[in-house]
């Protein structure tokens, strides 16, 4: 999880502390908009978590942008084959 440029990596940590994430990040820069980046089984989170800011915290926020796609994932010991995760990147922009 990062604040500084306005980017929110979303992983297994709970939901509300993304949350918290991105309103510490909004309100303490003068940043007009954040980014959810979530892959594999995070990307629900970040959908959770970018819902929550903007139904329960953040009224003025808006979803800017969805983009979605596919990262090959190199094999793991033992394995032979490449994994592909998808990915997901959420912004969200002040009005």
């Amino acid at each position: 999880m990062t604040q500084n440029s306005g980017v929110v990596f979303v992983g297994k940590k709970p939901t509300m502390s993304y949350v918290l994430a991105i309103i510490a990040s909004l309100s303490t820069s003068d940043a007009k908009e954040i980014t959810l980046k979530a892959r594999g089984r995070a990307i629900t989170t970040a959908v959770d978590v970018a819902e929550i800011v903007r139904s329960r915290f953040l009224k003025d926020l808006k979803v800017d942008k969805i983009e979605i796609g596919t990262e090959e994932i190199p094999p793991r010991e033992g394995e032979n084959r490449a994994r592909m995760v998808s990915t997901m990147e959420i912004t969200l922009a002040k009005q």
